[in-house]
């Protein structure tokens, strides 16, 4: 049987032999054609009618830079029609837009020329850690102007990931993103691939600008390739404006993951979004995690002694406040939350049982186990495994920097944002989301949280009033920029980086 068509196909063959017959006789009379005098009175009204109606679009539609600005609108008016939890969520989102006003003197010394000077760059740690040496190495570059060869990705021994920058990251739109701030080459030229590769000093702690140009521009040179290592978190917050908007650019515009990683994003993305908004969490349940922060993971007596034997054989993980006792360090704030604080925040945040939540992180702690708290309150709970369709995730299940791709992607896109504990994706969420104009993220109270939850006989009204006032923060740029003179822009673009609707920049109006 055929299969069917939108187009329906007559059964006989018209013939047109009787129609020849007769020299008389008009073909197109005979198939009721119009002349072309006919054929011009209707065919004139209709092409200025399609006129009119292209004409109305272009004049109708946004323009590409304002479309993610009428996205959010759209978000918010959706909002208006659903439960008071999201029309929270959807409230007190800063009114700004992306503003990476350079200054005259910026442009003015921008790359006219390629340098003969070459930098490389070797960046560690997971996917997070390494977009932010990433943004570092840009900078660097910036600061002593030479040319920046695509950064190499060092395998992990923990993750034994082998991805290398082009696997991740889009490398030629990351190029053409800075071509006005620096020039970036996929390789060294074949000049200069048998120079001498000489190791940059180590960074220290809050290096500045000047500490960079006194110990580093001597070793660039025609005849050797600057190579820059270990300065993860080196590099002063406190630079000047210009270099803290290129900061940005690369955070947020030039870091764009590839189209293929886009794509399943994507789908994950659209199937959250089936049944409206959805809220995405970045829980911090894996065992390394409960190890480095001296914490217990709420599983019992077993787990902590797990915990505490996993800790004894390897001190050095245990860096900070480490004299400390887990109970002490919860009651601090220093702890994750678990799956059940997670629960009890949000319900006190006012999220319905019905809400859709979106979970990233790595395998946690005690398995399924620990998340039953959290999916018993909200069983609307998936990750990118559950949203995956068979065989959707072959090939890169031993890719964990792809995977914590899809999981940045998936969150960034979300209505809601929130982590369970700090860290490097979180923090660059934060501050992507605030440069896109996206959702409310919050970053849970930890300390004020504990002392609550011990607080007996309180009514959910009275937690949930409580939960929402301890998570109100004001984020107007002016009054932020008063209170610190160092500004960590990956995490909080306002004021640097972006502009008030009313005002032409923050920052100006400080000056």
């Amino acid at each position: 049987m055929s299969s069917p068509s939108y187009i329906s196909i007559t059964q006989n063959l018209i013939s047109l032999k009787p129609l020849l017959k007769s020299p008389k006789t008009s073909l197109s009379h005979k198939l009721l054609l119009p002349t072309p005098r006919q054929a011009s009175r209707y065919f004139i009204p209709l092409l200025a009618f399609w006129a009119l109606l292209n004409i109305s679009q272009l004049l109708l539609s946004p323009p590409p830079s304002c479309s993610r600005h009428l996205h959010h609108h759209h978000l918010r008016q959706t909002a208006q029609n659903l439960d008071n939890f999201w029309k929270w969520a959807y409230s007190g989102v800063p009114n700004v837009r992306p503003c990476l006003d350079f200054s005259k003197s910026y442009r003015n010394s921008s790359l006219k020329k390629r340098s003969a000077k070459y930098m490389m760059a070797v960046v560690s740690g997971g996917l997070n850690q390494q977009r932010n040496q990433i943004i570092d190495a840009v900078v660097v570059a910036r600061i002593l102007g030479a040319v920046l060869v695509v950064p190499v990705l060092q395998v992990n021994q923990v993750w034994a990931d082998e991805s290398e920058f082009g696997d991740i990251f889009d490398v030629q739109h990351f190029k053409e993103t800075l071509k006005d701030d620096v020039a970036v080459i996929s390789s060294l030229p074949s000049t200069h691939l048998g120079n001498r590769r000489v190791r940059a000093p180590v960074m220290p702690f809050n290096a500045d600008e000047n500490w960079v140009r006194k110990n580093y521009v001597h070793k660039l040179g025609r005849e050797s390739v600057l190579l820059l290592r270990a300065f993860d978190s080196r590099l002063t917050k406190d630079l000047n404006p210009d270099l803290q908007k290129l900061r940005c650019k690369v955070a947020f515009e030039a870091l764009k993951f590839q189209p293929w990683i886009q794509e399943i994003a994507d789908r994950f993305i659209q199937r959250m979004k089936e049944d409206g908004p959805y809220m995405a969490l970045h829980l911090r349940l894996e065992k390394d995690v409960w190890v480095r922060t001296g914490c217990h993971s709420g599983l019992g007596k077993e787990a902590d002694l797990v915990i505490a034997n996993e800790r004894a054989s390897k001190p050095q993980f245990l860096t900070s406040r480490s004299k400390l006792t887990p109970q002490q360090r919860y009651h601090a704030g220093l702890c994750p939350l678990n799956a059940n604080d997670t629960s009890r925040l949000l319900k006190g945040l006012g999220a319905l049982r019905k809400t859709r939540i979106y979970w990233a992180g790595g395998e946690p702690f005690g398995g399924q186990d620990a998340l039953k708290p959290l999916q018993s309150q909200f069983p609307n709970l998936f990750n990118k495994w559950s949203l995956a369709r068979p065989g959707e995730l072959d090939g890169i299940k031993r890719k964990p920097s792809v995977m914590a791709a899809l999981d940045y992607a998936v969150c960034l896109e979300s209505q809601f944002f929130m982590a369970s504990h700090g860290g490097n994706m979180a923090r660059s969420l934060q501050g992507q989301r605030t440069y896109m104009g996206h959702g409310k993220h919050i970053r849970p109270n930890k300390k004020l949280l504990v002392k609550l939850f011990m607080e007996k006989g309180l009514s959910d009204d009275e937690m949930e009033k409580r939960i929402k006032q301890m998570h109100t923060v004001s984020l107007d740029g002016a009054s932020f920029l008063r209170n610190n003179t160092s500004i960590d822009v990956i995490g909080f673009p306002i004021p640097y980086c972006m502009c008030s609707r009313e005002r032409t920049s923050f920052t100006s109006v400080q000056k």
